[in-house]
């Protein structure tokens, strides 16, 4: 700790004990910092166990519970000018979608869905055509849902369907739909 050598002898007395003195505090506070990591990685790892258990737990119960209140449907969506959103996937700039009117959704989702009906189109083949939702994708598919997940009208048609039936025309806030219940 010879740092400062030709300075009066109280100052390096001075200077060695501000030297011994962050020496020794960097000493307890890197122990005090490897201490409070242990802890640390040591309390995470449990309440991460912890969050499992209690994940698991929550699963059972909603499993058992609600898959009975659950529901799978397709749906081909037709946005107009009275659509929340006036984009899609198909139309990012909503060009056609703001020359739409609800009248013009309705009349083609009609005859989209007489042509399903009649079984001259798939459902999901249609979906994948036509629809301004990216389920079109997938022909449609939705996945399973439940109750509170989907907007209020979508959701009483939808669980007011038997599996296989195709509703008439529904509307929500996101546009004109057909709803097919898969599920």
């Amino acid at each position: 700790m010879g740092l400062i050598v030709t300075v009066g002898g109280s100052f390096v007395t001075l200077a060695m004990d501000v030297l011994e003195y962050s020496h020794r505090w960097r000493q307890l506070w890197g122990s005090a910092k490897i201490e409070s990591d242990r802890k640390r990685k040591k309390s995470c790892s449990i309440s991460t166990a912890d969050r499992k258990d209690k994940n698991k737990k929550k699963n059972k119960m909603s499993s058992s519970s609600s898959s009975s209140d659950k529901v799978r449907a397709s749906h081909i969506l037709i946005k107009h000018q009275g659509s929340r959103r006036k984009a899609s996937w198909k139309d990012p700039e909503g060009r056609i979608i703001t020359n739409t009117t609800r009248e013009a959704a309705v009349s083609q989702l009609k005859s989209l869905r007489d042509d399903i009906v009649s079984g001259k189109s798939k459902f999901d083949d249609v979906a994948s055509r036509f629809s301004d939702c990216s389920s079109a994708k997938r022909g449609g598919d939705l996945g399973q849902f439940g109750k509170g997940q989907m907007q209020k009208p979508f959701e009483e048609a939808t669980y007011a369907l038997k599996v296989g039936e195709i509703s008439d025309i529904v509307d929500t806030d996101s546009g004109t739909h057909i709803i097919m219940r898969t599920g």
